[in-house]
């Protein structure tokens, strides 16, 4: 059986949907499973010892140039490679109208939300079959009974990432670092910089070096400028998802906003504290693999964001219980 996972964007989206293909893989051993993503965020789910090919669209660049000829070769190219895996089920994890447009590329019965439970009910009139997923629930056990709502198996065990990422030796104890992830997608998620301050500052005090990254060009104004007020922290310089990941994998320990890297951190299975401050971890809050013993805490909430005692008090945890 060949099946597709279609989770295109966002990162940290990308990320709460890899435990459905570790389940997928359990349940049915004789399945091929693979993935349906934006370009940029291509290197996660191949990253995924669950699975096996990773198709990518680019609909973000696509829209820059409708009527650009090179782009309509592109997409004609995406789609006739879809068609062509000839794929026995599509599994639309994402519940949009461009997710679900993109799975009919396939020619393959397409399986999603239902018109209750998708993010867009339009989405529901490109599905062959629709299940009742509660919105209340968390993004990750959303996807996970999804999928066993569409392939008829049951949940076993707590989400598995399986993710596998090269980083080499690790460090131990105190020769590893710590990762600090102080920017988001939009302001209403950023931290106040004392506090960030005031987290280096204990992390610096035993003996534990912090390092920061950047995308853009305000992020990196922002993200020197508080580096050159912390005691043991420096920059690093724009890194694609893989060299993060080689980072966050070999990281003592990694605290971050609500955002697609921390998310991906607790996925590799390092101790890992999100930091909420627009957003219901209820919803989206952190998850560990649980194929490993490793601690992960997500601090704050929809309407207020967390002391930085609060987030220090769930860093010691996190590293109390890490091995």
């Amino acid at each position: 059986m060949r099946i597709l996972i279609v989770k295109t964007s966002s990162m940290g989206d990308v990320v709460h949907a890899l435990p459905l293909a570790a389940d997928i893989a359990r349940a049915r051993p004789d399945a091929t499973v693979d993935w349906l993503v934006e370009e940029s965020f291509a290197s996660i789910p191949t990253m995924s010892r669950y699975v096996q090919n990773v198709h990518q669209v680019a609909l973000r660049r696509w829209r820059r140039r409708p009527f650009d000829s090179a782009v309509w070769r592109e997409v004609r190219m995406a789609k006739n490679k879809l068609r062509a895996a000839r794929y026995d089920l599509a599994l639309d994890v994402q519940g949009l109208a461009k997710s679900a447009w993109l799975a009919r590329w396939t020619g393959a019965p397409v399986v999603g939300f239902n018109s209750a439970t998708a993010r867009e009910s339009l989405a529901t009139h490109f599905y062959q079959r629709s299940f009742d997923v509660p919105r209340h629930l968390h993004a990750v056990e959303r996807c996970r009974r999804l999928g066993a709502l569409a392939l008829a198996y049951p949940l076993a065990g707590p989400p598995r990432f399986g993710l596998e990422h090269n980083v080499g030796q690790r460090a131990k104890g105190s020769e590893r670092g710590a990762v600090l992830l102080v920017n988001a997608s939009r302001a209403t998620k950023l931290w106040d910089e004392d506090c960030w301050l005031a987290v280096e500052r204990w992390l610096s005090q035993r003996g534990i070096a912090s390092v920061l990254f950047w995308g853009s060009a305000a992020e990196q104004r922002r993200t020197e400028s508080l580096a050159a007020q912390m005691q043991n922290a420096s920059v690093r310089p724009p890194s694609s998802i893989d060299a993060i990941a080689s980072t966050l994998s070999a990281a003592a320990i990694v605290i971050g906003l609500d955002t697609g890297l921390t998310h991906l951190a607790a996925a590799l299975g390092r101790p890992t504290v999100g930091i909420y401050c627009d957003y219901d971890p209820a919803l989206a809050g952190l998850v560990g693999d649980g194929t490993v013993e490793n601690a992960v805490a997500s601090v704050g909430s929809a309407i207020a964001p967390p002391s930085a005692g609060a987030v220090i008090a769930a860093m010691t945890r996190v590293l109390d219980q890490s091995p």
